[in-house]
C-alpha cells in the first residue's frame, strides 16, 4: 500500500497504454512467495502480428461491444455518464447489476466455485477495494487510481462511502484496459447503435466500426494513433483473410483490395474521414469478407463472420477467461465468477463458441492458471480436473466439427505432455524443499496426466497414444491408471538414479568406467547406499499417494532401483579384467542393497491379491558367480569384437604382398594370430573357477573367426574360370601332296608361318617365352595365390599351437581345484577341429587354382596357343618345358616347404589337363595322324620327368604315374588307325547308351572333359583331330560334322 503515494496521473495518454502493456508484462511474470512461474506455451497457435496485450485489448472490445448490444432487459447494459454523481463517478458502465447495481457475490453463492471445488479468498478485504488497489499497482491506470485515492480517508475523517463495482468495472481492471481506451470504445458503439436498437452483436464488424468511428483527434498522437489502426487492421486481417472461419481464396477482389489497403496503412495512417475513399473501399473489402455464406447453407447477408475462425476466436475467448483471477491473489477466482463468464457466453455468436468449446477452454485456462502460479494451488488443478470429466463427456459427442477437434486435441495434448514430463520425472520434480512440491503437487500432475491420456485415447484418434500402450509387460496390473503409474514410477526412479550416479561421477557423467577421482569401486559403494536411501525416500514421501491408483507402488520402485544399480555393477564388471579386493568389496555392497531392497518389495506386495509374483519375478539376484560368468562371456564377446574387426579389416585391405621373404605370408595372418594368442593367455589369467567352464565358448568363438578368415582366404575364384571354351567338332582337311610338301620345306626358324589355307603355325626355335633363356611366365595375380598358400599353412600351425594351449590350460596345472571332473573328461581332443578342417581344405582349393592359372594363362603361349599348332614335327613341347621348369622354380623360392608339394602337385595335374585340352580340343589348328604318336608320347614322358626331377622329389614318382594313367591312355588312342578308333568308339558308345541293334544310330557323346581312353566322347575327338579319310567318311556318315574351314 505504501507505494500508492508514488504514483501520479500520466499527462499522455499514449504513457497509459504504454504502462499499461509493462503492468501486464510485469503481472504475468509474477510469481507467488517467491516461486518462478513456469512457461506454459499455447497450444492454440498465435496470430501474426499481434501480441497478447493486443489480442487481450481486441477480447475486451468484443466482450463489451456483445454486452452492449444485448439490450436494455435484465442482463443487459446500462451507461453511467462520467461525473454522474454518487451514481457512477468514474464512468464506468453496469452490466447486469439490476436493482442492486452490483453483485456482492460470495464463495457461498458462487455456483461455479462450488461445483469446481474452489475455496474463498483468503482475505477478508472487500472486492472493490482489493481490485482496485491492486489494478492501481499497475502504472498507467489514473481511472483506477482514483478510486482507490478516493476511497482512503484524511487524517481524522470517518472516510468516503463508495458504491460496489459493477461487474463492467470489474472486468475493465481485469483485462488492464485504460480508461481512455474504454471511453473511445463506448463512444464508438453508441455511435453505431443510434437509431439500431435490438441490433445483434454478431452483425457488427466491431475493428470496421472503430476504424470509422474514431478519428486521430480521439488519441494522444499520431504515433499512438498508427499503431491502434494497424492493431485494428491486423485483427480483420486474422478473422477475415488469414484464420477465416469460412475458406477464402486469397486472390479475390475483396482480399487483393484489402491487402493494398494494408500495405498503405503500414507506411501512414489512413484517412478515416466521411469522403475518404480508402476507409469506403476498405468497407466493402470487409463487409464482402465477412457476410459470406459457406455452400449449401444459404444466400450470403445471412451471416456475420469476422472473428469466429480459429484460432483467433478461441485466443480472443481464452483472453476474457483469465480474466476471472484475482489480479493480487493470482490462484484465487473471484467471486463474481458466476456473472463474469455469464457475461462471457454473450460473446459465443460473434467468436462462434458454443458449450463444448468453453469448457476445453476454461479447463486450459484454470490448468495454465495453476502451472503459472507455481502449483502451489491444488484447489485450481483440480477445478480443471472436474472440467476435464464434463470434457470427457463432451469428446463422446457424435458430429463434432473440426475447429472442437483441433481445440479438443491441442489443449490436451499440452495438458498431457506437461504433466506427463512431470510424471516421468516427479521424485526431482517434487522433492521436499521446492514450492509447489510434495506428494500433493504430484497426486494433482499425476491425475491430470491420467485424465488427459484416457480421453485422448479414447476420443482424439491420430495423436499416437492407446490405452493398451500403456500397460507394463509383466506388471500384472490390469488396469489403465495402475500401468500408467507403473511406467511413472520405474521412469521417475530411473531418472532420479542417473542424477544421483551423475553426481557421484561429476560432470554430467553417467558411465562408471570413464569416472575421474576417486577409484570406481569406492564410488559404486557409496552409490550402494544413496540408492538404498532413495529407496526409503520414495516409500515415504511418494508411495503412500500412490497406492490410490497402484496395488505396490513402492515395490515397482525398489525393483526399478535393484536393476538400476545392476546395470551400474554390470559395467563395472564389465571393465574389470580380474576379480580384485576392489571388486569384492563392490559385490559385498551391492549384496547389502539388495537385501534391502528385496524386503522392501516383500513388504509393499504383502497385501496384494497375488503375492506381487510379477513384480518378484522381476528381481534379478546379484548372484555372484551368474556375474563373473556374464564378466567372462562379456569379454570373449569383446575380444571377439576386436578378432572380427582384424578380419574385416584384412578384407577391405589385404594387397597379399609379404612383409618379407623371411615373412611370405599376409600381415593379416600374423595380426589375427597375435589377438588369438594373447586372447588366450589373458583368458587363462582370469582368476575364477567360472573360467574352466567357458574354455569351449572361447574356442568355439575363435574358431568362427578363424573359419571366417580362411574362407576369405580360399575366395579366389575357381579353375573353370580359366580353362579355356572347348571348339565345336568337325572333321579334318585332306592337304593334297603340294601343301604337304610345302610343310615339310618350311623354314624351322620362322617364329610364325602361313599355310595357303590361312592357317597361322608358331616355330619352335624362338618362342615367345624366351627363346633359349626363357623367364619364367608366372604373373602377379599367380604369385598372390602363393601367398594366400603360405598364409594358410601359416594359420594351421597358429592354430595348431592354440589348441595346444587350450588342452594345456584346461587340463593341465592352471585348471581349477573346484572344475567340474566330468567337464575336464568330455573336453574334445581338438577346439580348432572345424578350422583346421577347412584350412586344410582351403589350401587344396587355392593351390588347384594357382596351378590352372599358372597352366592356362601364365603359359598359355607356350602350352595351349603353342603346343602341336601346324604340326607335331614342328611345335614340340621342349619350349613349353623350358618355361614349366623355370615357373617351378619360381614357384618353389615363394612357397614355404610345407606348401611346395601340394602346389606342385596341382600344376602336374593342371599339366596334364593342358595336354589332352591340346590333343582333344586343340581346334582347327591341329590335327594328327598315326606317324605322330611316337613323337606325342615322348613329350608326355618329358612331361612327367619335369616333375620328378624339376619338382625336387616334392611329387613321389608313384604319384605322377598314377596322375598320369589317364593322359597316357588318351596318348595311346592316338597311335591306333581310325578303323581301330571307330570300332572301339562304337563299342564303347554302344556301352554307354545302351544301343545294340546294327541299323541304330549312334548317339552324340556328352562332354565331360573327363578325358581317357574309356570315354566315348575322347574317342571321338581323337577322331576329330585325325588327318585321315576313313576318319573323316567315318564323322560325316555318323554325325554329319563339317570340315574345319
Amino acid at each position: 500500500m505504501g507505494r500508492l503515494h508514488h504514483i501520479h496521473r500520466s499527462r499522455s495518454a499514449s504513457s497509459f497504454a504504454r504502462s499499461s502493456e509493462a503492468a501486464a508484462a510485469e503481472l504475468d511474470a509474477r510469481s507467488i512467495g517467491g516461486v518462478a512461474a513456469e512457461a506454459v506455451e499455447c497450444p492454440f497457435g498465435a496470430v501474426d502480428g499481434l501480441a497478447r496485450v493486443e489480442l487481450r485489448e481486441a477480447a475486451y472490445e468484443v466482450f463489451f461491444m456483445s454486452c452492449r448490444a444485448a439490450g436494455g432487459r435484465g442482463g443487459g447494459l446500462n451507461y453511467y455518464p462520467a461525473g454522474g454523481g454518487e451514481s457512477g463517478g468514474d464512468g464506468s458502465p453496469t452490466i447486469g447489476a439490476g436493482p442492486r447495481g452490483g453483485t456482492g457475490m460470495s464463495v457461498v453463492t458462487s455456483k461455479v466455485k462450488r461445483a469446481l471445488g474452489l475455496k474463498a479468498r483468503r482475505s477478508s478485504q472487500p472486492t472493490t477495494l482489493r481490485s482496485s488497489m491492486h489494478a492501481s499497482s499497475a502504472p498507467g491506470s489514473p481511472g483506477l487510481m482514483r478510486t482507490v485515492r478516493d476511497q482512503q480517508p484524511g487524517p481524522g475523517s470517518p472516510g468516503r462511502s463508495r458504491r460496489p463495482m459493477t461487474s463492467a468495472e470489474i472486468m475493465r481492471q481485469q483485462m488492464r484496459v485504460t480508461e481512455q481506451s474504454d471511453a473511445r470504445l463506448r463512444k464508438t458503439l453508441m455511435r453505431t447503435l443510434v437509431g439500431q436498437v435490438g441490433r445483434k452483436a454478431d452483425t457488427i464488424v466491431l475493428p470496421l466500426e472503430l476504424l470509422r468511428q474514431l478519428k486521430l483527434t480521439d488519441f494522444a498522437d499520431g504515433g499512438e494513433h498508427l499503431q491502434w489502426q494497424r492493431r485494428q487492421l491486423k485483427l480483420l486481417e486474422a478473422g477475415l483473410v488469414l484464420h477465416p472461419s469460412l475458406p477464402v481464396d486469397r486472390l479475390n477482389g475483396p482480399v487483393l483490395r484489402f491487402r493494398e489497403i494494408m500495405q498503405a496503412a503500414d507506411a501512414r495512417a489512413i484517412d478515416t474521414g466521411k469522403a475518404s475513399d480508402t476507409l469506403r473501399a476498405l468497407g466493402d473489402a470487409v463487409l464482402a469478407l465477412a457476410w459470406r455464406s459457406a455452400p449449401g447453407t444459404g444466400p450470403p447477408g445471412e451471416a456475420c463472420h469476422w472473428a469466429d475462425g480459429y484460432p483467433l476466436n478461441v485466443l480472443l475467448y481464452v483472453s476474457l477467461l483469465q480474466a476471472i483471477f484475482d489480479l493480487k491473489e493470482d490462484t484465487v477466482v473471484l467471486d463474481e465468477v458466476d456473472e463474469l463468464l455469464e457475461l462471457m457466453t454473450r460473446t459465443w455468436t460473434t467468436l462462434g463458441i458454443d458449450k463444448t468449446l468453453h469448457n476445453v477452454c476454461f479447463a486450459w485456462v484454470l490448468f495454465q492458471q495453476y502451472v503459472a502460479t507455481g502449483q502451489v494451488e491444488p484447489d485450481l488443478a483440480g477445478a480443471a480436473l472436474t472440467l476435464l470429466t464434463e470434457v470427457a463427456a463432451d469428446a463422446k459427442q457424435e458430429n463434432r466439427g473440426p475447429v472442437y477437434a483441433r481445440v479438443l486435441s491441442s489443449a490436451l495434448g499440452a495438458i498431457h505432455d506437461w504433466s506427463e514430463t512431470r510424471m516421468l520425472d516427479y521424485h526431482d520434480r517434487y522433492r521436499k524443499g521446492m514450492a509447489g512440491a510434495g506428494a500433493g503437487a504430484m497426486e494433482s500432475a499425476l491425475s491430470l496426466a491420467l485424465s488427459t491420456r484416457k480421453i485422448i485415447a479414447e476420443n482424439v484418434p491420430g495423436m499416437g497414444i492407446n490405452l493398451t500402450d500403456t500397460e507394463h509387460e509383466g506388471s500384472g496390473l490390469g488396469s489403465f491408471a495402475g500401468s500408467r503409474v507403473d511406467y511413472y514410477v520405474r521412469c521417475s526412479m530411473r531418472s532420479a538414479f542417473t542424477k544421483m550416479l551423475e553426481d557421484e561421477l561429476g560432470q554430467g557423467n553417467s558411465t562408471i568406467i570413464d569416472c575421474r577421482g576417486d577409484e570406481p569401486s569406492e564410488i559404486l559403494a557409496r552409490l550402494a547406499r544413496d540408492t538404498e536411501q532413495l529407496a526409503l525416500s520414495e516409500r515415504d514421501n511418494f508411495s503412500p499417494a500412490l497406492k490410490r491408483w497402484h496395488p505396490f507402488p513402492a515395490a515397482a520402485a525398489a525393483v526399478t532401483l535393484h536393476g538400476c544399480f545392476g546395470v551400474v555393477l554390470k559395467q563395472y564388471l564389465g571393465k574389470a579384467t580380474c576379480l580384485t579386493n576392489e571388486l569384492v568389496r563392490v559385490l559385498h555392497a551391492a549384496g547389502r542393497l539388495e537385501k534391502a531392497l528385496v524386503q522392501m518389495v516383500v513388504e509393499d506386495v504383502a497385501d496384494s491379491d497375488d503375492g506381487g509374483k510379477a513384480v518378484v519375478r522381476e528381481v534379478v539376484p546379484y548372484d555372484v558367480e551368474s556375474i563373473v560368468v556374464r564378466l567372462l562371456k562379456t569379454w570373449i564377446e569383446e575380444r571377439l569384437r576386436v578378432a572380427k574387426e582384424s578380419v574385416q579389416r584384412a578384407k577391405d585391405t589385404e594387397s597379399w604382398i609379404p612383409k618379407s621373404k623371411n615373412e611370405p605370408y599376409a600381415q593379416s595372418a600374423v595380426d589375427l594370430t597375435k589377438i588369438a594368442k594373447a586372447t588366450v593367455d589373458e583368458f587363462f589369467g582370469i582368476p575364477v573357477s567360472a573360467r574352466d567352464d567357458l574354455v569351449q565358448d572361447l574356442a568355439d568363438a575363435m574358431g568362427a573367426v578363424f573359419q571366417e578368415y580362411i574362407s576369405f582366404l580360399a575366395s579366389c575364384g575357381n579353375k573353370q574360370s580359366y580353362l579355356p571354351s572347348l571348339p565345336p567338332l568337325t572333321r579334318c582337311n585332306q592337304d593334297s601332296k603340294i601343301i604337304k610338301l610345302w610343310r615339310r620345306a618350311a623354314t624351322p626358324c620362322r617364329t610364325t608361318v602361313t599355310s595357303p589355307r590361312g592357317r597361322v603355325y608358331h616355330g619352335h626355335s624362338l618362342s615367345s617365352s624366351g627363346g633359349h633363356n626363357p623367364r619364367p611366365s608366372t604373373s602377379r595375380g599367380t604369385q598372390r595365390l602363393y601367398v594366400r598358400l603360405n598364409t594358410l599353412h601359416y594359420l594351421v600351425s597358429h592354430i595348431q599351437a592354440l589348441d595346444k594351449s587350450l588342452s594345456f590350460f584346461s587340463r593341465g596345472r592352471c585348471a581349477s581345484p573346484t572344475s567340474s571332473t566330468n567337464r575336464r573328461l568330455a573336453a574334445p581332443s581338438s577346439y580348432f577341429s572345424h578350422a583346421r578342417t577347412a584350412a586344410q581344405s582351403a589350401i587344396g582349393r587355392v593351390a588347384e587354382v594357382a596351378a590352372y592359372r599358372l597352366i592356362f594363362l601364365d603359359s598359355h603361349h607356350s602350352f595351349h596357343d603353342g603346343l602341336y599348332v601346324g604340326g607335331v614335327t614342328d611345335a614340340r613341347i621342349r619350349p613349353a618345358l623350358r618355361t614349366l621348369k623355370q615357373n617351378l622354380s619360381l614357384l618353389v623360392s615363394i612357397l614355404v616347404d610345407r606348401a611346395q608339394p601340394v602346389a606342385v602337385r596341382e600344376v602336374m595335374k593342371a599339366s596334364f589337363q593342358a595336354f589332352l585340352t591340346v590333343l582333344l580340343a586343340g581346334g582347327s589348328d591341329r590335327s594328327f595322324t598315326t606317324e605322330d604318336h611316337a613323337m606325342i608320347e615322348e613329350d608326355f614322358r618329358s612331361l612327367k620327368r619335369a616333375f620328378c626331377t624339376r619338382g625336387e622329389g616334392l611329387v613321389a614318382e608313384d604319384v605322377v604315374e598314377s596322375e598320369a594313367q589317364a593322359a597316357e591312355g588318351v596318348v595311346a588312342l592316338m597311335g591306333q588307325t581310325a578303323e581301330q578308333l571307330v570300332e572301339e568308339f562304337g563299342i564303347v558308345t554302344c556301352e554307354s547308351s545302351g544301343a545294340g541293334s546294327a541299323g541304330q544310330r549312334l548317339p552324340m557323346p556328352t562332354t565331360t572333359r573327363r578325358w581317357s581312353r574309356t570315354d566315348p566322347n575322347t574317342i571321338l575327338r581323337v577322331l576329330c583331330h585325325r588327318d585321315g579319310e576313313v576318319a573323316s567318311h567315318f564323322l560325316k556318315r555318323a554325325f554329319q560334322l563339317p570340315k574345319r574351314r
